[in-house]
């Protein structure tokens, strides 16, 4: 195989395969190629991944020793993409009744929410994390391309129990404005006891929801390693239950009368 060949053969299983760990033998027997070109041709790729701004190669030494690829987006793209985003979500035809924002149509974009997920993924990528939650159901695409980054299963946080699921652990928690007692439950089988989580959620005001979904991990013994907004709401900063979190973008006011939207980036990036 020529070198040209082997490189795009190599770019292709990193990006499809992040996070996975493989040891140097395995490229080795597949490329048919010395151990040596085969290193040269990870920093020929590694070069090009931190040069491209979307991660790079992390090498182990020792008998043991591989690479793999961390999906690491750098801090200019990052910035670029969410400045987009502020301003997809500044639309005033997005106020509904109600004072809610339509997020449906960003939500439902592949290459949005990959990018998504490619930017928790940084902001996570050296947080031990077993497993990624998320509650049905507008944060599932977040949570499953965070989770293809990540190389972790997802689980699901439902209102109602699904019967094909087995038996399950069910809550009660205050969330929403005005507040209310709401359930959620999650499948028995669906957490090991000890398990590292990572909640994911498209939209966070108060922080009821997330807060229950940490009462629920209490329930497995499970620990919340991180959490992740889309959008968090401004207007209720002083009464957020939620303190240590990631997000991407702030709705700082949302007014029906005046149909005004004023979106700024979140706590992401700041320093």
């Amino acid at each position: 195989m020529k070198r040209s060949h082997r490189l795009v053969a190599l770019t292709n299983f990193f990006l499809e395969n992040p996070s996975e760990h493989v040891q140097l033998p395995f490229f080795v027997e597949t490329y048919k190629a010395a151990k040596s070109s085969i290193s040269e041709d990870l920093d020929i790729i590694d070069e090009m991944f931190r040069h491209e701004g979307v991660g790079y190669l992390q090498r182990t030494p020792g008998a043991a020793g591989g690479v793999r690829f961390i999906p690491s987006a750098s801090r200019d793209r990052n910035k670029a993409f969410i400045e987009k985003l502020c301003n997809q979500l500044a639309d005033p035809t997005r106020i509904l009744p109600g004072g809610y924002l339509y997020m449906s149509d960003i939500l439902g974009n592949p290459q949005l929410v990959r990018e998504i997920g490619r930017i928790f993924a940084t902001a996570f990528a050296d947080t031990k994390i077993d497993v990624i939650m998320t509650v049905a159901t507008k944060g599932i695409p977040l949570a499953h391309a965070v989770a293809t980054f990540l190389q972790v299963p997802v689980v699901i946080v439902r209102r109602d129990p699904i019967v094909t699921e087995g038996s399950s652990v069910s809550i009660n928690y205050v969330s929403g404005s005005p507040q209310k007692i709401q359930t959620m439950v999650l499948p028995k089988r669906s957490l090991a006891e000890g398990a590292n989580v990572c909640i994911i959620d498209d939209f966070m005001k108060a922080g009821g929801t997330i807060d229950g979904m940490k009462s629920l991990l209490d329930e497995f013994h499970a620990n919340v390693a991180a959490i992740g907004v889309l959008a968090e709401a401004d207007d209720e900063e002083d009464e957020r239950i939620i303190q240590d979190y990631v997000s991407l973008v702030k709705i700082s006011k949302l007014n029906m009368k005046k149909n005004l939207i004023e979106v700024t980036s979140g706590n992401f990036l700041q320093d």
